[in-house]
Order: C-alpha cells, then sequence, then structure tokens
C-alpha cells in the first residue's frame, strides 16, 4: 500500500508540478474561466431582462458556441494564444454562459413584483434595485447556475492535455500513457472528481451564507425579510 501511494503522489519530471502544484493549476484554469463568464453573464442577462425580444436570439448564440467541440475551439485559438492556459480557458469562459445567462436571467424575473413595488416605494432607483434587491433575491438561481458552469469547467479542464500540456491534472492521463503507469490515471480521475464535489459544496455554503432568510431545502419564493415587511 505504501508503495502505491508514494506511486500515486510521485509525479513525472516532465510535468513540472508536484501534485499539490497540479491541483492549483487545475483549480486556476477552471475557476477563472467561470468568474470571467459571470462577469460576461450580469451585463448580458440585465440587457436580455431589459430587452425581452433580445433572449431568445442571446440564448441561441450561446447554445451554439455551447455545441463547438472544445478540440475545434483549441485549433482555432492556438494560432492566436498559443499553446498556453490561455487558450484553454476562453472556451470555459464561453461555455459558462449557456448555464449562467439563462440562471440570472431566470433568478432575477422570479423577483415578486410586490417586492419590486415595494422597493421603489423605499426610494430604489432602478439600478440600486437591480444590485440591492433584485440580483440577491436571485442567487439561489444564479448559485445553481454557478454550481452547474464550475463542475463542467472543472472536468473539461483535462481536455487541455492535448495541446502543449496544459490540462493540469489531465496530463497525468497522458503521461500515464507513456510511462505505463496506471496510478496516474487513477490520481487524475479521482483528484478531479474530489475536486469537483469539494468545490461544490463550497457553493452550496456560499448560497446558504448569503441566503439566510431561505428555509434549508425550500424552493417557493425567494424574498428579504426587509422587503417582504415593506411590501405589507
Amino acid at each position: 500500500m505504501s508503495e502505491f501511494l508514494h506511486d500515486f503522489f510521485d509525479m513525472p519530471s516532465d510535468l513540472q508540478h508536484s501534485w499539490i502544484g497540479l491541483v492549483g493549476l487545475h483549480l486556476r484554469e477552471a475557476l477563472l474561466p467561470v468568474a470571467a463568464g459571470l462577469l460576461l453573464a450580469l451585463p448580458i442577462a440585465q440587457l436580455c431582462i431589459r430587452f425581452r425580444w433580445l433572449y431568445p436570439p442571446v440564448l441561441g448564440v450561446t447554445t451554439v458556441l455551447y455545441a463547438v467541440p472544445s478540440l475545434a475551439f483549441f485549433v482555432v485559438l492556438i494560432n492566436y494564444t498559443g499553446q498556453t492556459e490561455l487558450t484553454v480557458m476562453i472556451p470555459l469562459a464561453v461555455y459558462s454562459l449557456v448555464v449562467l445567462v439563462p440562471a440570472i436571467v431566470d433568478g432575477v424575473r422570479s423577483v415578486p413584483q410586490e417586492t419590486l413595488s415595494a422597493a421603489t416605494a423605499m426610494g430604489f432607483g432602478p439600478v440600486r434595485r437591480y444590485f440591492q434587491v433584485q440580483l440577491p433575491i436571485a442567487v439561489p438561481a444564479i448559485i445553481a447556475g454557478l454550481r452547474v458552469a464550475t463542475v463542467s469547467s472543472i472536468s473539461l479542464v483535462s481536455v487541455g492535455m492535448l495541446i502543449g500540456n496544459q490540462g493540469a491534472l489531465g496530463n497525468l492521463l497522458h503521461d500515464a500513457q507513456i510511462y505505463n503507469r496506471p496510478e496516474l490515471t487513477w490520481n487524475s480521475v479521482i483528484t478531479t472528481a474530489l475536486l469537483a464535489i469539494l468545490v461544490d459544496a463550497l457553493l452550496v455554503l456560499v448560497r446558504v451564507l448569503l441566503t439566510p432568510w431561505m428555509p434549508s431545502g425550500s424552493a417557493g419564493r425567494r424574498q428579504a425579510p426587509a422587503l417582504k415587511d415593506a411590501a405589507r
């Protein structure tokens, strides 16, 4: 067993990273695109909410882009960004939009009209109402979208091994074949799965902390207590 564990965590020298280093690299390549996708999705979703006719074409474009295989994205981008992390992260950011834009739109649209009326009566302008009322109440829907986008991104990073060892933990799959070391395959699969589970659990915790008014497991209406009182 001790020999297996030694081989399990013994990284080939060509990877130029320890096991911990690969974990950190994997998280960076997976989470930064989701964060970038969220920053892009917020204004896009707001435009779709303000101009309802815009939502179907935006959703159609993001869905088409999501259908493009990551390898095809790499082939196009590699001429501009080279064999770098950026080549891996750009497609992941684009893929996240197909989940995050609908999550934000649906979450904001689900805010009850009486809550919006109460916020307006309290003197909230459109911008303040969006950031201080609509987005906070839409947090459960947004976090749900982030969970899907993040887990998907963590799994897709491994494809980067096809372009100059930019797949972080996915590079172990390549080296497992070269050096005939099956334990590296197990390492890649198990570590990637654990990362996805841990990050997903962390996002659930964030949702609980950001929505203290939500009963645990409730799927009912989500209203901030202060605004509920103001609407009475």
